[in-house]
């Protein structure tokens, strides 16, 4: 039976979890349907174990979380219950080990859960699986009913902050720090070069672009999941605002906390639908998304019961939105010749020497020499 001991971390949100977390470390979570990109977050800081106070797959859906850790070869336990939980949150920083389907404090304090494998989660999943359709169902009548209540999103004009950025006319690359967003970033490594689009992250996004060496032009969204490094990169900063007198700015507190100006953008729907309609509303010609989220896992891993803002806010933008995964295709086919469009330039490059070759007497005789040359220096004759 393996043993890993390593020092506790615990929080009730995984992706600020993520944020103090280091090799070898027991990550203590509190995350019913583990989404995948948290998963593989973790995976990345090569967390020693991964604790859940919950289940981790509930058998909603299929999410993919627990077999990104269970293939990375981190153990899972699973359900370990609140009451351990709380305890961990208090004894944050303390060494931990997990041993089998048993995690211990070092104070002695002790939970028992579900120690995840393959096979166990090739069981669940299955399951989640025939539960998909009547999650599906539940999934459309939300969207249905509040597509009334957000119909202002594609019908309404929005009340636009007055930015520094210059949008109008120009390419904007948004970012969310969704999943597969580092490799769409390295897909469009070229076409940012050539073409220098406003860079808009969204919340996480923006430290995302700065992994990937981007400065982002604004940084936009509730500020609750952006760094203080990030924040202060010199980008200008909006505050998604939501409706006028509803949830109002929660994230201007954070901002004025670190001195750091900003606007407001008050439109309903999420950061990201709101990222994409500040472009659009601004002029953007064409709009690049990286990570956003469209499918219904995506959805579902979110947390969301329904789509009507996304849904609304694609119809109002239309053809100007498209993919990065595309744009990185498209601009790979453009600047990179097939191999028989490089052989036939090679070709082409090369006939008129070997033609000047054959009709230069100069030439003939050069090549003379230098073929008695290789037979007298290789003894061949």
């Amino acid at each position: 039976m393996s043993r890993v001991q390593g020092t506790l971390r615990a929080d009730r949100r995984t992706k600020n979890l993520i944020k103090r977390v280091r090799p070898g470390d027991i990550a203590v979570i509190h995350h019913a349907d583990l989404d995948a990109m948290a998963a593989r977050s973790l995976a990345e800081h090569k967390v020693g174990a991964v604790v859940n106070a919950t289940m981790s797959i509930t058998g909603r859906y299929p999410n993919q979380g627990p077999a990104l850790l269970v293939s990375a070869g981190i153990p899972v336990l699973d359900n370990v219950g609140e009451e351990f939980f709380g305890a961990a949150c208090q004894h944050d920083g303390t060494i931990a080990a997990v041993e089998g389907n048993t995690v211990r404090l070092a104070n002695g304090i002790t939970a028992e859960g579900c120690l995840l494998n393959e096979e166990l989660v090739r069981q669940q999943m299955e399951a989640a699986r025939a539960n998909l359709s009547s999650e599906l169902d539940a999934f459309a009548r939300n969207t249905l009913s509040y597509l009334a209540e957000e119909k202002a999103l594609l019908l309404d004009p929005v009340d636009l902050p007055e930015l520094t950025t210059p949008i109008r006319g120009r390419h904007v690359l948004v970012v969310v720090r969704g999943e597969g967003y580092r490799e769409d970033l390295r897909a469009i490594q070229e076409y940012l070069r050539d073409v220098r689009p406003a860079v808009i992250g969204v919340d996480g996004g923006a430290d995302a672009l700065l992994e990937a060496g981007v400065r982002p032009d604004i940084i936009f969204g509730d500020m609750d999941s952006v760094s203080d490094t990030a924040l202060r990169c010199g980008a200008e900063l909006v505050v998604h605002g939501y409706a006028k007198g509803g949830r109002g700015a929660p994230g201007m507190q954070r901002l004025m906390d670190l001195g750091l100006p900003a606007k407001v953008f008050h439109v309903p729907g999420t950061s990201e639908d709101a990222a994409l309609l500040l472009a659009d509303g601004c002029g953007a010609s064409v709009i690049v998304a990286v990570g956003t989220h469209f499918s219904l896992m995506d959805f579902l891993d979110k947390g969301r019961g329904g789509m009507a803002s996304t849904f609304l806010v694609r119809l109002r933008i239309g053809s100007k939105l498209v993919d990065a995964k595309g744009i990185g295709r498209l601009w790979m086919q453009r600047r990179r010749p097939a191999g028989l469009e490089i052989l036939a330039i090679v070709v082409a490059a090369l006939f008129p020497i070997a033609v000047i070759s054959v009709y230069s007497p100069f030439l003939r005789t050069l090549l003379n020499a230098a073929r008695l040359w290789f037979q007298s220096a290789s003894g061949m004759r």
